[in-house]
């Protein structure tokens, strides 16, 4: 993106919110012209970051629509990227993060949007793909379940305002207490609480998926499953904390963990109380656990760890986690794990069970759901195990890399229409915009 389009990105989200203050926005968006092939802002001030997200080939993937709101009584900027709503809704969890710039944000957003589609996708959802990503300036105390109320609730209003293009859900940040406060605000949203009829918390139904993905690619190398092997997990938190446990259960001779949170870790082994574990703080841009020396790493933090600094580090012969876009650069970081003989298992395959648990939670939930329970076995075509048997076989057949071939595959999965409704979000993305949307949050 050319340096005179810059100016807003570089800002900090605090300086950004301050800027929007300035000129009286509340209430803006981002919407790709797909007529004009090009992003038109609702306001002429918000240009330069259309002309940015417009002009970027790396993570913007014509994305339908992208809607953000500043929230007046602690300052946070709400966001709800809309990136394919072919196959339905664009569906997708909230993470609440703390961002550097501006242009992290919006990076962020987009990449972990199209992610979802791809991930709806290939598990066979009615379901498009869309993210929420909510940013709180310094300050806040986000652990105030009073102001965690506030904020929720609020989120769950601007969602309300969308109209159905975009439903939400749990992600990182969010917890399952929060969802009960969106819900009290909104009807387009999933991962409800259990005692409001919901699923609940999707993380350890992940946790089980990237389980079955870790299996299915040990098998692939000639390993007789988890028993014996060592492993190393990136992140501590809502997956990965359930994915040690899952992997000591099944006999792993060792686990090395690293979390940016001391509390987390101290809690994780206190819990597990295993001498097979180890575990350790590290400060946020630490990523030396996927360096360790075992048979499978395990990125289930951030995004982008998967990178040109940590790639050619990695000892292990399998990376599989539960983390969205493990990938920096998709392209150019699927090629380098490949190159290496690093068996990359594509996130957006093995990490689906969240989604799959509370997507369709309108419909009613029951223990031991057959519906859900299918992606996780051998006998279900599209179930993850052969899913990723595919990809590898046809990885191995082409010479191309899995992720590659995966998000050939979803990509094009991702553009059937929705049976009955057909392209149905598209159609709201234009009347908010006909409607002017901007101007209602005024």
């Amino acid at each position: 993106m050319s340096a005179s389009t810059s100016d807003l990105t570089t800002l900090s989200p605090l300086d950004f919110t301050t800027y929007l203050r300035e000129r009286g926005i509340r209430r803006f968006y981002l919407v790709h012209d797909p007529s004009e092939g090009r992003v038109r802002a609702s306001h002429p001030e918000l240009a330069q970051l259309a002309d940015f997200v417009g002009s970027d080939r790396r993570d913007f993937l014509d994305h339908e629509g992208l809607f953000f709101e500043l929230e007046p009584v602690h300052g946070l900027l709400y966001g709800a990227f809309v990136h394919r709503t072919c196959r339905g809704q664009a569906a997708g969890g909230v993470r609440f993060w703390r961002y550097d710039t501006v242009e992290d944000y919006l990076r962020d957003g987009l990449r972990l949007a199209f992610g979802m589609t791809r991930k709806n996708a290939l598990a066979g959802l009615w379901w498009g793909g869309g993210k929420g990503v909510m940013v709180a300036p310094p300050g806040i105390d986000v652990r105030d379940a009073g102001i965690r109320a506030e904020i929720y609730r609020g989120y769950g209003e601007f969602i309300t305002s969308l109209r159905g293009c975009y439903v939400t859900a749990e992600d990182v940040g969010t917890h399952v207490s929060d969802m009960a406060h969106v819900f009290a605000t909104t009807r387009h949203t999933t991962c409800i609480p259990p005692d409001l009829g919901g699923s609940g918390n999707p993380s350890v139904p992940t946790a089980r998926g990237v389980i079955a993905g870790i299996e299915a690619a040990l098998a692939t190398l000639g390993h007789d499953g988890i028993a014996g092997r060592t492993f190393a997990v990136q992140g501590c938190g809502n997956v990965g904390s359930p994915l040690i446990g899952y992997l000591l259960e099944r006999g792993a001779s060792r686990v090395e963990a690293a979390d940016v949170d001391a509390g987390i870790v101290e809690r994780l082994v206190g819990e597990l109380n295993d001498p097979r574990l180890t575990a350790r703080a590290v400060e946020r841009e630490d990523s030396s656990i996927l360096a360790a020396d075992c048979d499978v790493v395990c990125p289930c933090a951030v995004g982008g760890t998967l990178n040109p600094d940590t790639i050619p580090k990695i000892r292990a012969k399998i990376v599989c986690g539960a983390a969205n876009n493990q990938l920096l650069d998709s392209a150019r970081d699927d090629a380098a794990l490949h190159a290496r003989s690093i068996l990359y298992v594509p996130d957006f395959l093995v990490n689906r069970m969240g989604i799959v648990t509370c997507a369709d939670e309108a419909t009613g939930c029951i223990p031991g759901d057959p519906w859900i329970e299918r992606h996780l076995g051998r006998d279900w075509d599209h179930s993850i195990p052969n899913a990723l048997d595919r990809v590898l076989h046809l990885s191995r057949e082409s010479g191309r890399p899995p992720g590659a071939v995966a998000t050939e595959e979803a990509d094009r999965l991702s553009m059937i229409e929705h049976p009955i409704f057909g392209h149905r979000g598209r159609g709201i993305i234009d009347h908010l915009v006909a409607a002017g949307w901007q101007r209602s949050g005024a």
